[in-house]
Order: structure tokens, then sequence, then C-alpha cells
């Protein structure tokens, strides 16, 4: 099973940019399909970004769509999500998981079927 640690999160202004990455081992995180998801304090988790292994498998967020781009370095093991014009909104805990047999287009669920899930990094945008 692949293991999963995130990174990249922070305190940011409004507008500004960050990425977070997912970095895996026990695994080649090219053969799984990625999603971010983010849960804020009183809300459900939401899927915000997935991509899967087939070529133009992904999926976003309407909320995020035009702003937040999710790839793949493969050579690092890693799936990133780069976030762009960031708002309070966007202020979550945000998780990656991984799964091989998710197909991202079609997939509207909170990742709990997801096999393998990291533990989150704290996006806060704040003025």
């Amino acid at each position: 099973q692949v293991q999963l640690v995130e990174s990249g999160g922070g305190l940011v202004q409004p507008g500004d940019s960050l990425t977070l990455s997912c970095e895996a081992s026990g695994a080649g995180l090219d053969w799984y399909a990625v999603a971010w998801f983010r849960q804020a304090p009183g809300k459900q988790r939401e899927a915000v970004s997935c991509i899967g292994t087939s070529a133009g498998d992904t999926y976003y967020a309407d909320s995020v769509k035009g702003r937040f781009t999710v790839s793949r370095d493969n050579a690092k093991n890693t799936v990133n999500l780069q976030m762009n014009r960031l708002n309070p909104e966007d202020t979550a805990t945000y998780y990656c998981a991984a799964d091989a047999d998710i197909y991202c287009s079609d997939y509207r669920g909170n990742g709990d079927d997801f096999a393998s899930r990291g533990q989150g990094t704290q996006v806060t945008v704040s003025s």
C-alpha cells in the first residue's frame, strides 16, 4: 500500500499562490489516481482535484477551476497541486489520497473509498 505525505501548506494573503505536494513511498504513484480533498472547520470534506492514470482523466471542483492545477512529477513520485489566486474560502486542511481503481472524471465522493490517504497540510488564506 502506498504511503502519502503532504507538504507545502502555510499562511498566505488573498491573491497569493501556493503549491502543495503529495509525496509517495512504497509504490510508484504513476499507477494510482491521486486526488486532493479539503476540509474546513465545521464543513464536510470535499474533493478539490483529481488526476488519473489515463491522459485527460482529471477533475476540478467548480470552486477551483481556472485557479488550481494538478500535475504529476513521476521522477519525484509526487503529485502537486498548484493553487493560484487564493481566497479566504480556500482555507482548509488539504489531504491527498491515492487509489489504483478510481476514475477521476467520474468521482464525486469524499475520499473515504480511497485506499491511501495522507495526514493533511493546513492552508490558511487571510489578510
